[in-house]
């Protein structure tokens, strides 16, 4: 691309892109990111398809494993409060003209 006499090319401090800004539109006209250098190669590609689900299956197991033990830790606090409310005693409620 042709360059104007009005356009400077800058590099963006924060990612590293190249930046075509405009003086008299006073606004970015382009930009052009740079190369990654963690781009992961074609022949690769099998691999990471792998390894992302093993990883998927392992989350999946894991909550599986959680949701099996949810029930049994609800069960363990229920009966936990229903042992505490049989030990205190039955009191009837107060209400808003008993303190009358």
């Amino acid at each position: 691309m042709a360059k104007l006499t009005s356009e400077l090319e800058v590099e963006c401090p924060c990612c590293g892109a190249t930046l075509v800004v405009d003086v008299n539109l006073a606004r970015v006209v382009s930009h052009q990111r740079p190369e990654r250098a963690d781009k992961p190669e074609l022949s690769e590609a099998q691999q990471i398809i792998a390894e992302e689900d093993a990883r998927r299956e392992s989350l999946f197991q894991n909550s599986v494993v959680a949701e099996k033990g949810r029930g049994d830790a609800l069960s363990r606090r229920f009966e936990e409060a229903l042992r505490q409310a049989n030990a205190e005693p039955i009191s009837k409620p107060m209400r808003d003209f008993d303190f009358d």
